[in-house]
């Protein structure tokens, strides 16, 4: 059972990975329906929620105990507020964005689960 800074680093990365393969197969949706007539672009929703807690975090000195976290799948909104049609280029961009978070964060998992199998093995290699 890990306890600490340990546990809240792991469930968080583990919670980020999540929310990227959630966002990848949003982004993998949008690209195999781009040329489908009626089918409006989906966005994830993670970072409105992130951002609700933070706020409650800043408002009452802590974060209120509240439902998990979840994420959303919603139309993506155009600037006039309206869904948009799929837009081929704009989704591999955000979905090549999405795989670069990605690594990043599989490296960061990585090197904390080293820290912690330097730490069992006392450092030894």
């Amino acid at each position: 059972m890990q306890n600490g800074v340990e546990a809240l680093t792991g469930t968080s990365l583990t919670l980020a990975l999540d929310a990227a393969t959630m966002r990848h197969q949003v982004h993998a949706a949008n690209i195999a329906n781009a040329g489908v007539a009626g089918y409006k672009a989906q966005r994830l929703n993670f970072e409105a929620q992130v951002h609700q807690g933070l706020q409650s975090a800043r408002t009452f000195g802590q974060v209120q105990a509240g439902p998990q976290v979840s994420v959303r799948i919603e139309p993506d909104l155009g600037v006039d507020g309206q869904p948009h049609a799929v837009q081929l280029d704009v989704e591999v961009a955000a979905m090549s964005q999405n795989s670069v978070h990605y690594q990043t964060l599989v490296r960061a998992l990585n090197r904390q689960l080293s820290i912690l199998a330097s730490a069992v093995s006392e450092g030894k290699r």
